[in-house]
Parts: structure tokens; sequence; C-alpha cells
């Protein structure tokens, strides 16, 4: 018959191996630079007249996001920063990825320029307009 507190032990170091597995996913170290730990999800809309684009992105400050577009493909990257309020005190749990983020969208064919832009409640709302 088997000791359930050795079925315990079992269960809880599988657990810890899935929370080491989760960590070097989220958290990989920068290697001296500074890369990306990690992609925000992306919506992608078009009308007749505009492209829209919304980034997930929350706790993160507008002054923390750069938007960049490079040949047919508009970079946004930034950094989520742990709250200094809970930087000194003990992880229950972190399941919103924190660190350096870089997300590459491709856009479509054709000249577009960037009408707006908008972080509020944690998304980033881009518009696009398309040029003749």
């Amino acid at each position: 018959m088997h000791d359930p507190r050795v079925r315990m032990w079992a269960d809880a170091c599988e657990l810890l191996e899935q929370a080491e597995r989760l960590q070097r996913q989220f958290f990989r170290p920068a290697g001296g630079a500074l890369r990306p730990a990690w992609e925000p999800p992306v919506d992608v809309f078009e009308t007749e007249d505009d492209l829209w684009i919304s980034v997930a992105l929350p706790g993160v400050v507008p002054e923390d996001v750069a938007i960049v577009v490079q040949d047919r493909t508009l970079v946004v990257t930034g950094e989520r920063r742990l709250p200094a309020e809970c930087r000194a005190g003990m992880i229950h749990r972190v399941e919103i990825p924190h660190g350096r983020f870089e997300r590459r969208i491709v856009l479509p064919a054709g000249r577009l320029e960037l009408r707006r832009h908008d972080l509020s409640n944690g998304s980033l709302t881009l518009t696009l307009r398309k040029l003749g």
C-alpha cells in the first residue's frame, strides 16, 4: 500500500518543477543585454480607413513604452516593473509577467500613418490611418 505522505511529497516536487519552468519562461536572464522576456498579446482589426491595434499591457506606464515602425513591422517595446511596495514582500503568486517586453506586428501592405496612440486601463490602443 502507498503512503499518502510519499504521494503528497511527489506532488509538491512536481509543482515546484512546474514553477521553475514557468519562471525560466517568463524571467529569462538578460545575458548582459536587455533582451525582452515576454510578448504581450495583441488584437488587430482593420476597417476601410484604419488599422486598429490593441496591446495588453497591464500595469505599464506610458513612459515605459516605445512604439516604432520598421519597414512593414510595428514594434512595441518597454518594461513592466514590479511595484516598489511588492519588491520587499513575500511572493505568493506571480502570473502576470514582469520585465522587458517586445511585440512585433507585421503590418499589411500599403502606406500607414500612426494617427493616435493611447495607453489606459492596461491597454495600448494604436490607430494607423491608411494612406491612399
